[in-house]
């Protein structure tokens, strides 16, 4: 695109944001404060139940082997409905799909916590999960539709990733609180309370959400991508438990591979495509839903390894786990705020991306140095507000990134591929670090074995085996640093796609038919 070319494209799409910002609901705070609600609810549960476990096992009586499905039920659901139940929003309206997904959330965390056996609380989850993908893309694309001004744009995508960002750690914090003073059951029942408040919210301040005129759902795409995804998860997920070498491990696995594939090719001829072309092969908007995936396998060894040193090694309760936490929640609020209030106009999203990589590098490469017996503020405060500033720069950029440009016809799926490749990147993260972490731990006890394990050598493997997974979350995130910013494009995002500004050159193409 030539200079000419491109004042002109910033220039309407100025106009077209002024002329948005003048007709803007007035309302439209209220309407942020809503969704965050929403937002906060998700992202609270994907942590809220680890502290949960133990006492639920006890009082329920489930095995160790059977306790990964209270986990794993959720996120096979939640990960592979995301894209179905994102583009479910744009053809019957994000308003219904966001009052339907709060209130089958609400039923589900009612039913589970009034479990009284094993398999009801894993029903309950994985409705949970199922309602969560409902949820997800409609709060974030609610969220594109309502600002379109481009400086308000960036403060309410400021606040929606520092609830994005901080919510497992304040998951940990409320789930350490609620195990150890109510009941782990409250860890479930505390949803009706964020649920109740996004429906009033939803209720009174919604308007109407317009439906994508003569679309039609994309069944055989829908089958592709819901299958593969569902084979991906439960593949990484069983090894995590069972190993990478298991037949079904292998062959789940290979066939998340292949459906993906063809539905990837589908895609390309479909009359309407579930996930269109147009919206993914942006290569702004692909670096963003890459970073989400690539940051949700390294998160991963920042909170499971980081409370299992804190509270197995150094013996904090769950509840001094959560506070430990508090200043990286603090530091990404601050920073996802700055990010996009004040960075993200002047920049764009690829410094912030590399910057926010290097940072979560540096933070690991800083945790390596624990040991048995180190403080909180000599070993853990640094690396952990590090580690804050890195994840407040990556999730101011994201979510607004990955959403940008998007004609409101699929506001909803593209809010749900950022979502899918945080969830996908999770459960890759979860099966690679825990295997990595065993094999380290087990081949440390074998090299320094002379006769009887003494507690302080177990100590040690155990402490090897955190370090390993720094090390390997380093290199994660150096890697993202150096991938998705030669993805991404240089500048602000100054020349969006499919929004019909009054420059006709700016005007979507139509959907094939």
């Amino acid at each position: 695109m030539s200079t000419t070319q491109a004042t002109t494209s910033n220039e309407a799409f100025r106009r077209f944001s002024d002329s948005k910002a003048g007709d803007a609901d007035p309302r439209r705070w209220l309407i942020l404060a809503t969704i965050c609600t929403a937002a906060l609810m998700i992202v609270l549960d994907v942590t809220v139940m680890n502290l949960a476990l133990p006492s639920a096992q006890r009082e329920l009586g489930f095995t160790n082997a059977d306790r990964q499905w209270i986990v794993t039920a959720y996120a096979l659901s939640f990960g592979s409905l995301l894209l179905f139940c994102g583009r479910l929003a744009d053809l019957i309206g994000r308003k219904v799909t966001f009052l339907t997904g709060l209130a089958g959330f609400a039923a589900a965390s009612a039913v589970g916590g009034a479990s009284g056996s094993f398999t009801m609380l894993v029903t309950a989850r994985a409705c949970q999960g199922v309602f969560a993908a409902l949820l997800a893309p409609s709060a974030l694309s609610l969220l594109t539709t309502t600002f379109t001004d481009v400086r308000e744009r960036g403060k309410a995508f400021g606040v929606y990733g520092a609830v994005a960002a901080s919510g497992s750690g304040l998951g940990l914090l409320l789930g350490g609180a609620l195990t150890s003073y109510l009941s782990w059951r409250w860890c479930l029942y505390v949803n009706l309370l964020f649920a109740a408040a996004g429906i009033i919210g939803g209720v009174l301040l919604l308007g109407r959400q317009p439906k994508t005129p003569g679309a039609r759902l994309d069944i055989p795409g829908v089958v592709a991508v819901s299958g593969g995804m569902f084979c991906l998860v439960y593949g990484f997920s069983n090894a995590a438990t069972q190993g990478w070498g298991t037949p079904s491990t292998v062959g789940f696995l290979a066939a998340g591979v292949v459906l993906l594939i063809l539905f990837a090719a589908w895609q390309t001829r479909a009359a309407h495509p579930l996930l269109p072309p147009r919206v993914i092969l942006d290569r702004n908007r692909g670096g963003a839903y890459l970073t989400m995936l690539i940051t949700g396998a390294g998160m991963f060894g920042i909170f499971l390894f980081l409370i299992y040193y804190m509270q197995v090694t150094l013996g904090y309760s769950p509840v001094k786990s959560g506070v430990a936490i508090l200043p990286m929640v603090v530091v990404i609020g601050v920073m996802a705020n700055v990010g996009n209030i004040v960075l993200m106009p002047r920049l764009g999203p690829r410094p912030l991306l590399i910057a926010g990589m290097l940072c979560n590098a540096a933070g690991m490469v800083w945790l390596t140095g624990i040991g048995v017996h180190s403080g909180y503020a000599s070993a853990l405060l640094g690396p952990l507000v590090v580690t804050g500033i890195g994840m407040g720069l990556i999730f101011s950029f994201a979510a607004n990134t990955g959403t940008f440009g998007v004609a409101p016809r699929d506001a909803g799926i593209a809010s749900a591929s950022v979502n899918t490749g945080q969830q996908l990147g999770g459960s890759i993260g979860t099966a690679l670090l825990n295997t990595i972490a065993a094999s380290a731990t087990t081949s440390y006890l074998v090299s320094h074995l002379h006769g009887r394990p003494e507690p302080q050598l177990a100590q040690l493997a155990l402490i090897h085996g955190y370090t390993t997974v720094f090390w390997w979350c380093a290199g994660i995130f150096a890697a993202g640093a150096i991938i998705c910013g030669a993805l991404l494009r240089p500048g602000p995002l100054t020349d969006p796609e499919d929004i019909p500004a009054a420059n006709p050159s700016l005007q979507a193409a139509p959907a094939r038919s």
